[in-house]
């Protein structure tokens, strides 16, 4: 397989693909040394997104920026299945790969479906996350059960991603990836200009038809099997046990849409600290100095 090109965004940091048992190759940028600190990225991005504070980071933890299967250049089984991009399966996927660089336990950060994944993971394998770090989202099931009008203009891609018969699927592989990305990320009263143009030509390279299905498909299960699997844990009263952060941007549709993310996430994750701050949804990028200053204070209490 031929590398990927090495986009200069995270000097220092070395390249490694890593293959899972549930038939994922995971691509991974790491680097330093000391408490391991794993960062996912969200839709339609790559581990790229977290290229203004992972090298910082690394002065004191072992960073790993990993994507997630079937985004930028990792690779997942048939998408056709919805079940194979649950946020089970991909957080089942980066819990081997931390194995596999020597950690069994650890810290972890997710933006938007990053932090989807890991919230699962935090309830799936609470033994592996010691604290966890979540950028602005909500938890999956209180978004599909607070629905409404406001929140379906500003989270369109909710409701289209996840139709069926290929439909999602051929109309975005009909345009230019270009064309796509600067309508997707460009935020109103944001635009692009927060963006790295380095990173934004990432994620336009990286969004290919592999791409496209597999985030489709991520999607589907979102609005599926993640639903129920949300459902059942809840209802049945499990929560987050470790120590949890939630960062969200004033400006983005998490914010305007839903307020107070913070209150709403107490239901999930009683040990719970947080902030609004002021940034749109690409919180990494957009509130940089923000995010790096709570991530040092959030891991590195423990860290210390």
């Amino acid at each position: 397989m031929t590398p990927p090109p090495d986009h200069g965004l995270l000097p220092g940091f070395a390249a490694r693909d890593i293959e899972t048992s549930g038939g994922a190759r995971i691509h991974l940028r790491h680097a330093g040394e000391g408490p391991p600190l794993l960062l996912l990225h969200g839709n339609p991005q790559t581990h790229v997104c977290w290229h203004r504070i992972a090298p910082r980071l690394a002065e004191r933890f072992h960073v790993v920026a990993a994507d997630l299967r079937g985004y930028g250049d990792s690779t997942g089984p048939d998408p056709g299945l919805a079940a194979n991009y649950s946020f089970r399966a991909m957080a089942e996927d980066q819990v081997e790969v931390m194995r596999a660089l020597g950690h069994e336990s650890f810290f972890v950060a997710g933006h938007d479906r990053g932090a989807r994944t890991a919230h699962r993971m935090a309830l799936d394998h609470p033994d592996r996350v010691l604290r966890l770090a979540l950028l602005d989202i909500l938890p999956t099931l209180h978004v599909w059960r607070n629905a409404s009008a406001e929140w379906a203009m500003k989270s369109w891609h909710w409701v289209f991603m996840p139709q069926e018969n290929d439909l999602p699927e051929r109309m975005m592989e009909s345009v230019p990836a270009r064309w796509y990305m600067e309508r997707k990320i460009g935020k109103k009263g944001i635009g692009l200009s927060i963006f790295d143009p380095r990173a934004f030509e990432e994620y336009v390279r990286c969004f290919t038809p592999k791409t496209i299905r597999a985030s489709c498909a991520d999607y589907r299960a979102a609005a599926t099997v993640d639903r129920a699997m949300d459902a059942a844990d809840f209802d049945a009263g499990k929560r987050v046990t470790c120590p949890t952060l939630v960062l969200f941007g004033g400006g983005s549709h998490t914010g305007e849409v839903f307020d107070d993310v913070t209150a709403v996430w107490r239901d999930y994750a009683p040990d719970l600290r947080g902030d609004r701050l002021a940034c749109g949804h690409y919180v990494p990028e957009h509130a940089p100095e923000e995010t790096l200053a709570w991530f040092l204070r959030f891991f590195g209490a423990e860290a210390a």
